[in-house]
């Protein structure tokens, strides 16, 4: 089994190096690191709309670099720091996802940046030759 990792050398807020890759692939398994609305290294403050379709967009672009597109997404997991965001939160999301969203699981939690909202995800497609 090979493992690639991408983005590990990547910095964060403030410019500061962050200790985890953006994603990992594993036969034919992408694992994408929870992002936020964050362009150039910055946290991007906006509404909860503004903010979700940056970090959707966030998750896209990673997702493309491994050669995965939002059909390959298999399970979500969502934090969201304030509850009443959650159905403007929804509509952003399902616009992205449509009919054939994946499983997904969002909480409420206090972020350890300042933002709104943080995605993750797993998606899933065979590895070539299968």
């Amino acid at each position: 089994m090979s493992i690639i990792r991408y983005g590990a050398e990547k910095a964060g807020a403030g410019g500061q190096s962050l200790p985890f890759a953006r994603a990992v692939q594993a036969d034919g398994w992408l694992y994408v690191s929870g992002q936020v609305a964050m362009k150039d290294g910055e946290i991007v403050k906006g509404s909860i709309v503004e903010e979700t379709h940056l970090t959707i967009k966030n998750v896209i672009a990673i997702l493309e670099e491994a050669g995965y597109g939002l059909e390959h997404v298999v399970r979500c997991g969502v934090w969201l720091d304030d509850p009443r965001d959650f159905w403007s939160f929804n509509g952003v999301y399902k616009s992205y996802f449509g009919e054939h969203p994946p499983a997904r699981a969002c909480v409420q939690s206090h972020m350890m940046v300042d933002c709104k909202v943080e995605i993750e995800c797993v998606a899933y497609k065979a590895p070539d030759g299968q």
